[in-house]
């Protein structure tokens, strides 16, 4: 086994890494914008709807939440146990 190889590997695997968390935090940013905007546009339609929306509001916003933190799972699945240096060696 090349250690060039396996340095390009690991490399590649950090850099990918990186991206999809960046993007995983962005999505979740732009969706809470979202979110936030439209529970500002309900209320400004019907005030006497706020407890309501507050909670569809909240509820939503953690389903939101949980998309980043099932990404940087995946993440740190492949920082720590790389399936493709596995695959490389053989076992």
């Amino acid at each position: 086994m090349d250690a060039s190889i396996l340095a390009t590997i690991y490399a590649s695997t950090a850099i990918s890494v990186g991206i999809i968390l960046a993007a995983a935090g962005l999505g979740s940013a732009l969706g809470w914008g979202m979110i936030c905007s439209k529970f500002l546009e309900g209320i400004t339609r019907q005030p006497e709807m706020r407890p309501q929306l507050m909670g569809q509001m909240l509820f939503t916003g953690g389903l939101m939440e949980a998309f980043p933190m099932i990404v940087l799972g995946m993440a740190m699945w492949f920082v720590f146990a790389n399936p493709f240096i596995g695959a490389l060696t053989g076992s």
